[in-house]
């Protein structure tokens, strides 16, 4: 089973929204759970990137990149970089995976690798 990252689009103006709000940035007259979700698109180009080096002792590697990424549709997230040597404007695909694992727990997000 393929795991998703939801978009949030509002009923009444059509505005997508990631991550989720209590009211629509564009029509401001929603009210809460009037928003569908919208499965986010996986490929995109990475705008920024940075590598982190002093991360918490959850985090088994030594180095962590995280990059924002326009989407297909416009969109921006953020997720962590599987790349080498990333290049603003590269194309990558993302998947969904766990991004941080504790004892019992594991914790999902987007991770992008070049397409």
């Amino acid at each position: 089973m393929a795991r998703e990252i939801y978009a949030y689009k509002c009923r009444l103006c059509d505005t997508m929204h990631y991550p989720f709000r209590m009211v629509c940035k564009n029509c401001k007259q929603n009210d809460f759970f009037e928003f569908d979700t919208v499965p986010l698109p996986k490929e995109g180009k990475l705008l920024t990137f940075t590598r982190v080096y002093n991360l918490p002792p959850q985090y088994e590697v030594p180095t962590l990149g995280l990059g924002i990424v326009e989407l297909e549709n416009g969109m921006r997230m953020l997720g962590q970089l599987d790349i080498d040597e990333p290049k603003a404007g590269m194309a990558v695909k993302g998947s969904v995976e766990i991004v941080r694992q504790e004892t019992y727990d594991g914790y999902y997000g987007m991770v992008f690798r070049s397409a």
